[in-house]
């Protein structure tokens, strides 16, 4: 779903997305776009740093909330999970019914090992319709969040992280239209855990332009004075002090910018499985909430 610059959804919807209906799924639709892999990189966190969770789930029940106007991200985050599950279910869920249906429909043409264990239903926070009930250990929402307005995020995520399974996780996500630049928040029961970004190393000028791709939470608190545009001009020093090792590649380049902001003094996840050099090889880096909250 395209991130637009502001918010497509009036302030309070999150609230009003039931009104009028005594139930039915909270939320409202948003636009819905989707693109082939566009979301690969939260399915290579989810297979990874998440794996633990899904592995030692009793119910290895995951959500896609928001999957879109297709089933095509739905289908590659079941793929990325089969890997460390294999009888892992993945239900995308959309407020839109229409939407819903027109993926579960699509499941007929899908070969039958990659459509095993992935279902569509109508819901949405609340994860209703044919997961509720249920507490999933994973959730995804990717380029959804970003559509509302910032005063219901935390609404949104108290709805969902209320629902899951002990120890589970919501990751809210944004990304660009190629799925090139990422971030996302990694929420638990308790509230937001970690800041994630991720990017595409070999076209990358500055850090900071993953800017425009920060959670709801964060994106208009990124001005001068605030922690999270802080972080960021500290990861685009680093990226800058560590320009002498671009002959050896952008990975190379990152791997320091990591160490430097690390050394700096922010709250870097250095160790497996959530940080350290393999997640920063991905060009991924994540940091502790606490580093830019406020």
């Amino acid at each position: 779903m395209p991130a637009p610059s502001s918010a497509a959804v009036p302030a309070g919807a999150l609230a009003a997305g039931r009104r009028g209906r005594a139930q039915g799924p909270l939320g409202v639709p948003t636009r819905g776009t989707t693109g082939v892999d566009r979301l690969r990189r939260t399915d290579r966190w989810l297979a990874g740093p998440g794996a633990a969770l899904l592995r030692g789930a009793a119910d290895p029940l995951v959500v896609d909330l928001g999957f879109g106007s297709s089933a095509v991200t739905t289908l590659h985050l079941a793929r990325a999970l089969r890997r460390v599950r294999p009888d892992v279910e993945v239900v995308g869920l959309e407020v839109d019914p229409a939407r819903a249906a027109h993926a579960a429909a699509s499941l007929r043409a899908v070969p039958a090992d990659r459509a095993r264990g992935v279902s569509f239903g109508v819901g949405g926070f609340e994860l209703g319709g044919p997961v509720a009930g249920r507490r999933p250990v994973l959730v995804r929402a990717a380029n959804v969040l970003r559509q509302y307005a910032a005063a219901d995020v935390p609404a949104a995520w108290a709805v969902v992280t209320g629902r899951l399974a002990t120890g589970g996780l919501l990751l809210d996500a944004t990304c660009d239209e190629l799925g090139r630049r990422a971030a996302w928040a990694v929420v638990g029961t308790a509230g937001p855990e970690q800041l994630v970004v991720s990017v595409r190393l070999a076209d990358l000028t500055r850090p900071s332009e993953v800017a425009e791709r920060l959670p709801k939470a964060l994106i208009h608190d990124n001005v001068p004075g605030s922690r999270v545009h802080a972080l960021l001009a500290a990861l685009d020093a680093a990226w800058a002090r560590a320009a002498p090792l671009a002959p050896w590649g952008p990975r190379q380049r990152w791997l320091a910018t990591c160490r430097g902001l690390r050394d700096a003094g922010w709250p870097v996840l250095d160790r497996a499985p959530g940080g350290g050099p393999r997640r920063w090889r991905l060009g991924e880096l994540a940091v502790a909430w606490s580093a830019v909250a406020g």
